[in-house]
């Protein structure tokens, strides 16, 4: 994933493992304030998550979220998504 994503890869720069607060980013555009994670099963459900995500949609982030099997099987698909949030 970090390789298409790094030196503007979909137009935008995007940063890896971005302090974001008091939380981390697996990808963030700053510029378009996108936020994408990747999740294991460790994350179904988890309210964490899910607070994390209500923290960083109040701050004007939008937040795409995937999971590790969906980039490994899908990538294209993963980054057509992306690129449509940019849009």
């Amino acid at each position: 994933m970090w390789s298409r994503l790094r030196a503007n890869g979909l137009g935008y720069a995007f940063r890896k493992q971005q302090a974001l607060g008091f939380y981390f980013a697996d990808f963030v555009c700053l510029e378009k304030k996108l936020v994408i994670e990747l999740d294991g099963s460790q994350h179904a459900g988890s309210e964490y998550d899910a607070a994390r995500d209500a923290e960083l949609r109040a701050r004007g982030f939008t937040v795409l979220r995937f999971w590790n099997n969906e980039v490994r099987e899908n990538l294209e698909g993963v980054l057509e998504r992306i690129a449509e949030a940019l849009a």
